[in-house]
């Protein structure tokens, strides 16, 4: 008996309720390509090192972004702030109307004016994961100002409620 042979199959739906009790929050990747800008709305985003600083980005392979953001090698990360859900909803292709944002360019990539978080990151490398691919970034440029995140929970968008104060500064490395 093959390790393959003791997993149990896991349901899609299942999987996606027990993956969504995970609180993240909510991105919209940009990137341009063959003179055109793309964007997705995506959660599955984290930091992947700090020396040299990369990010992680899972993407589809289905998605129109994967080819795009192949063929692009540039992209940006915009941490969407509390309130932008009709951006988030507008880039994971539910159109609302009003909510096409003019874009702009920061660090030679396209980005959303308003996100509380802005990267920048060249693709470094790419690393297959089933039905998606991980683009692993290096980032180049990175700015972020104090608003509250956007969150996704339970396939709700969510807003940040502090429960304490802030933790004092880390040490160095924890």
């Amino acid at each position: 008996m093959n390790a393959t042979e003791l997993r149990p199959e896991i349901d899609s739906a299942h999987f996606r309720r027990v993956m969504g009790c995970f609180a993240t929050g909510v991105t919209v990747i940009l990137a341009e390509a063959h003179g055109e800008t793309r964007g997705m709305t995506a959660n599955a985003f984290m930091s992947g090192s700090l020396d040299p600083p990369l990010c992680v980005v899972s993407v589809a392979k289905r998605a129109h972004m994967h080819g795009h953001l192949t063929a692009a090698k540039r992209f940006s990360v915009n941490v969407l702030a509390a309130g932008q859900e009709d951006l988030a909803t507008h880039f994971a292709g539910r159109r609302i109307l009003g909510a096409d944002p003019a874009l702009n360019r920061r660090g030679g990539a396209p980005a959303l004016p308003g996100a509380v978080a802005l990267i920048v990151a060249d693709v470094a490398a790419t690393h297959d994961c089933g039905d998606h691919t991980i683009f692993v970034g290096h980032i180049a440029l990175m700015e972020s100002d104090d608003r509250p995140p956007l969150l996704f929970h339970k396939s709700r968008f969510a807003a940040l409620l502090p429960i304490r104060e802030p933790a004092p500064d880390l040490p160095e490395f924890w």
